[in-house]
This record gives structure tokens, C-alpha cells and sequence, in this order.
């Protein structure tokens, strides 16, 4: 009987993987080559995928349910358990371990207990411990590294769409994390709302309490189930587990492993839901490098939350200020091409996914560090949510000031990105992005810079993603308007990833026209075609001190646009997992380059090599990442080997941290490069170092100290930035900024910045 069992599942298996790819490369093909099929073929195929869909349709955990009743007994949020609410409550105690590996129930136990009444969801977890010690954290600052600290989080799935989500949680100090899922898992941290929480810790455990607002949270109404998962790290034991049985190789936030929360009643409507977040900024600055007097600055500012509906938000924003964002980590550049820095603005990242996830990482039409990075933004709007279980749209807009010193003209930024949910955990995409010149002419003033009327791009894209997330891809094609020359406009690329426990294959294809223009995106290079497959494979030894181990290889391909190669990487490398957590890797290289246009290697302005120029390269290297859950924690990675013009390379990159938890994280981050180039480049060094120390005293007082020296800009960058979060959402701010070179002594320029908001709930 078993042995049948098993060879029905095998056959199933197969049946399942061979479906996803025929469904692939069928979504595939119509962006490639609509023209192969007729509208009946088309319609037929569609036909039996919706059939074969239906078939797997069936939620993975739903079998894992926990019964949530309203409760009309009060609850404080203290972490001390209490409240009547609590002994009347439906416990979900049966966790199952993740990793090291996920054959087994888990060894750390987790009880976790959850109600509602007609303002709050409420939920509990008691940690239990099996080492004693101290517990392992990080800091008291939110939003903490997932992996090393001692943590209980929990993930919802209000639309049961296994697709969206939001997160909630904290370390065992009492550190919050909140954030919104997207894309079936993956978490923006950047997400920020209302939220209250505590931590208490115990001799032989610690006790998470907190009430999230129905107000704070979008759902559908109505729905009496949602999709829910426990997720529980414990470092001393390295344990992760989760009550809902989630596969090693994916994170406990995937939605596609959610089990079921059971409503008795729908959850209340949230009623009207409207905040007002005024800011008041004062600052001084003083440019040393010129005559310019000191410069006081005072200014206000509003943000605005509306709920227009229970899943659909609108943000407003008057004259907004980001002076309090942190400062980018710096690197040392020898790239050809434009480096991607992140984004860090609230205003922007809060949604993000239905705006900056389009494309891929070398192929992004809408990036939003293109709008008021240095140009004063006037105002913004920004729709966005669920329209209902299968619909979500976004749209933006944002007006930019006119700047006189450069003639860079008032310029208005539109976005509109629309999804639409297919198959069970699928979707199709659509987004538009427009740029416009406001009351321009461009060559008016021959002294300034010239600037375009507009810039246009229109896109659509297709995410797979199957019913238990082995399978996953994107395919999308976008074209840009910008009045320039015509054909050649067009970007598009395609990615199938197989994810098992053993295997992950890849294969990655892109092409971007020459005359393809995103000024509001990040395509740091135009008319090629990339050819990107990789294979790995992990081998699970059943004892000794190693928990997993295998190659990879990885081949990297660059066509122009008549398929003449300019660029090769072939990469392979070996991965070993010990069973303590560190992860040692090795590497060997080999690239080879035909420079299409004049490049510096040290991007120094000294000489450049000629265009046209071949250049090849072997490089040899390790990566080797410490323990997570030690208060001293390292990284190092090396490189070694070939570099342009039959130069060398030696690249070496370390992290050092240690923890005086929870109130002290010290870390240095340090980048060395020695390039030796035949002349006039010669022997040439570059030093990058950032020591940073983070204080926490409580988990609402943070204190910022960031020191950049970066050899190769000839700069000296200090950032010091204290946080007060004096109430829910409502922070103080102070900044202070230096930039010097080449001594101590030698000031650049100086600011010190004090803003000051407040969250008003209407």
C-alpha cells in the first residue's frame, strides 16, 4: 500500500512539473511569438490550463486551522498572560521544524493563541526555552535581521489570495517588525503603521503580546477565513520552525504555505479611517567649499492617509522632506556601468511592489530615486490597494519643483500599474509611467543643460508562481515613447526558476533595445542580449558537522543586437552549510569583455582603455559568513585574479559585529582593491571603511553613529541620526551630516537637521 502511495505520488510529481513548464513556455511564447497561433489554438490551450490549474487549486496547509472568537473581556498588552480572554482561547501548539531541516516536528515548543474584539486582533505567543542562557538579539531597533536574532512572527493572508499579505512581530528584547508581503511572500519592511506590542521574558521562557488595529491592516469584508503562519527562530538551539509546514528552501513568509484562520464571525468593518501626519523641520547647513553664507532653512509639511475603501488607501503629500532617511552604504566603483543604490523614502516604498517591482534588476521602467533626489517635490498622490480578491491597482503622481540653478524644469511624474490574479497564485500585469516637462522649451537658455518634453514607457508582464512555489518565472515587454529615433524601443526578458529541496535551476534571457529610453527606471545598459542559466545542487549528509553541500554553475552571455557575443562569465562554485550555521563558499572564475565604449578601470578620470579593446580574466575567491546567533559575528569574501588590460585584481571585503545586546551593535564594513595596470594607471589602491555604532536604549530611542571613508571619491562622510519614537508612528528626529578630505581638519560641508511629525488619527 505505501509502496503505491508512493509511485501515485512520483507519477503526480511529474504530471505537476511537466504541466508548469508546458504552462510556462506557453505564456512564454505569446510574448515571443504570438503569430505561431491561431485564436482557437490559443483559446483551446487556455481552456485545459484553467482545467489542469483547477486540479491543483487545492490550498497546500489547509488542513492547519486555528478558530479565532471575539472577545469582550479587556486585554492589556503587557506580555504578562493574565486575561481571561487567554484561558478561553484556541491554542495552535504543534510547530514543525523548518530548519536545519524540515523532516520533523520541532524540538523548540511555541504556543500561540489569538482573538478580537471590535477595534483590535489580538494574538500571544509563549516561547518556551530548551538552552538556558540569554536570550539572542540584535538590538531593540525595529525591523531587525531575521536571522539573527531570537524572534516570533506571524504572517496573514486577509484576501486568501496566497499573494499579498501583511507581517507583524518582535525579538525576544521586545524589538517590533511589521511589514507588507508581496509577490507571495517577500516582506517590505518599509511598510509602517499603527501597532502596539510586548515583550516579557521569563527563566524558561519568553512571552510576545500584542493588538494590531483592524484600522492598521486592509482585508476584504466578509471573509471569514483568512491565511495565516506562526514563524519561530530560536538561535541557541538553531531552530526555525512554524506551525504550518513550510518547505527548507523557502521562508516561513511564503503565503503559499499558510494555514487557515477561522473567523466565527466576519472581522468588523473598519469605518471611517482617515490620518493626518504633519511634519516641522528646522535646519542649518554651511558649504565650506564656497562663499556662500550659512543657510537656515525652516519648513512644514503633511502627509495624508485616507481609506477609501477597506482595502484601497490613498497617501497624500504636501512639500514632503526625507532628510531624515539614512544614508546610503557607499562602494567602491569600477563598474562600466551605473551602480543600483535603494530606495529609502516612506513615501515611496509603502506599496512599492505595485510600482517598483516591475521588470527585473537590470530591466526597472519605473524607479523611483529618478523623482526628487535633489529637486524639491511639490506634491504627490498615490492610489493604491485591492480592488477585490483578483484585482489590485496602483497609481501616482508627483510634481516636481523647477530648479533655476540647472534650467531643470517643473516636471510631473504619472504612474499607473493595474494586476490581475490568474490561476491560483499567478498574475498579469500591466503599468504605464509617463514623464513630462511642464512649460518647457528645450535649447531656450544655451547655458543650461537640455531636458526632454517627455518620456513615456508602457509594459506588461506575467509572474508564475505554483500552487506550492516549486515553480516560479516572470516573462515581461515594454516599450518607451520619447521622440526620439524610431524602432529598436523595446525591453524584454524572461525568467523560470525549479526550486526543490535538492535542485534550483534557472534560466534567464533578456533584451533591451538600443533606442529603449527609461528615464524614470534604472536600465544601466542599452542594446544587447543576455543569456543567464544556472544550475545548483545540495547533498544532505545524515550525520557529521556539515548539514548541506553542493556546486553551482552559472554562464553568463552578452549578444549585441546582431548576436555577435561582447561579454562571457562562466562561474562555479561550492557551497558548504555547517550544522552551527556558518556557510563557506568557493569560487573560480572566468570573464572575458569587448569594451564597447572608452572605459577608465579605476574610474579615476585618468586614462580610459579604447573601444573595441578585448580583455579576458581568471579569478579564484572565497565567502565565508560567521555564525548568526554569536555576539561576534564576521564576513569575508576574496577575490584574486585577472583584470583589464592583462592587469590584476585583489579584492578583499569583510564585515566584523559585535553585539552588547541589547543596547550596543558596533559593526565595520571594509573594502580593499589593489589593481596593477600597466601604465599610466600603474599600482593603485582604494580603501573603503565604514565603522558604524548603533544604540538602542528602549525599543523607541535609537541612536545612529556612521563613519564613511572612501578613498576613491576623496571624501570623509559622518552621519550621526537619533530616532524618538515618542508615540505609535510619531518620531523626532535629529540628523547631523559632516563630509571632509583629506584630513580631519579640511570641512567640506556641514548640516544639522530637527523634524519633527505626529501620526493624527482622525
Amino acid at each position: 500500500m505505501a509502496t503505491n502511495l508512493r509511485i501515485r505520488g512520483f507519477f503526480l510529481s511529474i504530471c505537476q512539473i511537466s504541466f508548469q513548464v508546458n504552462r510556462t513556455s506557453f505564456i512564454l511564447s505569446l510574448f515571443i511569438a504570438p503569430k505561431l497561433f491561431d485564436l482557437k489554438q490559443v483559446l483551446a490551450v487556455i481552456a485545459v490550463l484553467l482545467v489542469a490549474q483547477l486540479s491543483y487549486a487545492q490550498k497546500k496547509n489547509a488542513s492547519c486551522q486555528l478558530h479565532i472568537h471575539k472577545t469582550n473581556a479587556p486585554i492589556q498588552i503587557d506580555g504578562i498572560i493574565d486575561e481571561q480572554a487567554w484561558t478561553q482561547a484556541e491554542k495552535a501548539d504543534r510547530f514543525f521544524m523548518v530548519l536545519p531541516m524540515d523532516t520533523s516536528m520541532a524540538k523548540v515548543p511555541t504556543d500561540v493563541r489569538m482573538c478580537y474584539d471590535d477595534q483590535n486582533m489580538y494574538i500571544m505567543a509563549i516561547c518556551y526555552k530548551t538552552i538556558a542562557g540569554v536570550n539572542m538579539v540584535e538590538s531593540l531597533r525595529r525591523d531587525f535581521n531575521f536571522v539573527k536574532n531570537d524572534n516570533f512572527i506571524f504572517f496573514i493572508d486577509p484576501f486568501e489570495d496566497q499573494t499579498n499579505g501583511f507581517t507583524f512581530g518582535a525579538n525576544a528584547a521586545g524589538a517590533q517588525w511589521d511589514g507588507a508581503l508581496y509577490e507571495g511572500g517577500k516582506a517590505d519592511l518599509n511598510w509602517d503603521n499603527k501597532w502596539s506590542s510586548s515583550v516579557k521574558d521569563y527563566a524558561d521562557r519568553w512571552v510576545f503580546e500584542a493588538a494590531i488595529p483592524f484600522k492598521t491592516i486592509r482585508y476584504k469584508k466578509g471573509i471569514k477565513e483568512w491565511g495565516i503562519n506562526f514563524s519561530r527562530n530560536d538561535l541557541k538551539t538553531t531552530e526555525k520552525s512554524s506551525w504550518a509546514p513550510v518547505a527548507r528552501q523557502f521562508p516561513t513568509a511564503s503565503l503559499a504555505y499558510t494555514g487557515i484562520l477561522v473567523w466565527d464571525e466576519p472581522p468588523p468593518a473598519q469605518g471611517p479611517n482617515v490620518s493626518v501626519i504633519p511634519y516641522l523641520l528646522n535646519g542649518i547647513s554651511k558649504d565650506y567649499t564656497s562663499t556662500k553664507n550659512t543657510q537656515y532653512k525652516t519648513d512644514i509639511g503633511l502627509d495624508a492617509k485616507i481609506s477609501v475603501t477597506s482595502s484601497m488607501n490613498l497617501d497624500l503629500t504636501l512639500h514632503p522632506d526625507f532628510s531624515q532617511v539614512e544614508v546610503d552604504k557607499q562602494v567602491t566603483n569600477l563598474d562600466r556601468f551605473e551602480l543600483f543604490f535603494p530606495e529609502k523614502r516612506q513615501f515611496f516604498l509603502e506599496n512599492n511592489d505595485l510600482f517598483g517591482n516591475f521588470g527585473n534588476a537590470n530591466i526597472r521602467p519605473f524607479f523611483s530615486r529618478r523623482i526628487g533626489l535633489g529637486v524639491p517635490i511639490s506634491f504627490g498622490a498615490r492610489l493604491s490597494g485591492k480592488l477585490d480578491k483578483n484585482w489590485r491597482l496602483g497609481a501616482m503622481d508627483i510634481q516636481t519643483e523647477r530648479v533655476d540653478e540647472t534650467g531643470l524644469p517643473a516636471q510631473n511624474f504619472a504612474v499607473l500599474s493595474l494586476q490581475r490574479k490568474v490561476f491560483k497564485r499567478s498574475g498579469i500585469g500591466l503599468m504605464y509611467i509617463d514623464k513630462t516637462s511642464l512649460n518647457y522649451q528645450p535649447g531656450s537658455d544655451p547655458t543650461k543643460p537640455v531636458y526632454s518634453l517627455h518620456n513615456r514607457n508602457l509594459g506588461l508582464e506575467y509572474n508564475l508562481a505554483s500552487s506550492n512555489n516549486v515553480w516560479t518565472g516572470k516573462t515581461f515587454f515594454v516599450k518607451s515613447f520619447s521622440g526620439g529615433k524610431p524602432g529598436n524601443d523595446v525591453a524584454h526578458a524572461a525568467t523560470l526558476s525549479y526550486n526543490s529541496r535538492k535542485w534550483n535551476i534557472i534560466w534567464q534571457h533578456e533584451y533591451v533595445g538600443k533606442n529603449y529610453s527609461a528615464e524614470v527606471g534604472y536600465v544601466p545598459r542599452q542594446g544587447y542580449i543576455k543569456l543567464n542559466p544556472q544550475v545548483s545542487r545540495l547533498f544532505f549528509p545524515k550525520e557529521g558537522n556539515i548539514l548541506s553541500h553542493g556546486p553551482q554553475i552559472s554562464a553568463t552571455a552578452f549578444f549585441d543586437e546582431k548576436m555577435r557575443k561582447t561579454d562571457d562569465q562562466y562561474n562555479f562554485s561550492y557551497l558548504l552549510t555547517f550544522r552551527n550555521r556558518i556557510t563557506l563558499t568557493g569560487l573560480v572564475q572566468y570573464d572575458y569583455v569587448e569594451l564597447l565604449q572608452p572605459f577608465d578601470p579605476t574610474n579615476t578620470g585618468k586614462d580610459s582603455l579604447a573601444a573595441g579593446t578585448k580583455h579576458s580574466a581568471n579569478t579564484i575567491g572565497f565567502d565565508l559568513i560567521s555564525q548568526p546567533q554569536k555576539l561576534f559575528t564576521y564576513a569575508a569574501s576574496v577575490r584574486y585574479g585577472g583584470y583589464y588590460s592583462d592587469g590584476k585584481r585583489l579584492s578583499l571585503v569583510y564585515d566584523l559585529g559585535y553585539r552588547f545586546q541589547p543596547y550596543i551593535s558596533l559593526a565595520l564594513s571594509t573594502t580593499y582593491n589593489h589593481l596593477s595596470l600597466p601604465k599610466p594607471w600603474g599600482n593603485v589602491s582604494f580603501f573603503l571603511i565604514g565603522p558604524k555604532i548603533d544604540v538602542t536604549m528602549t525599543n523607541k530611542l535609537f541612536i545612529t553613529g556612521y563613519l564613511q571613508y572612501n578613498d576613491q571619491q576623496k571624501n570623509v562622510n559622518f552621519n550621526a541620526r537619533l530616532q524618538w519614537r515618542y508615540k505609535p508612528a510619531s518620531d523626532l528626529f535629529i540628523v547631523y551630516t559632516d563630509n571632509y578630505y583629506p584630513s580631519p581638519f579640511s570641512v567640506k560641508n556641514r548640516a544639522l537637521v530637527l523634524k519633527f511629525n505626529y501620526w493624527w488619527s482622525l
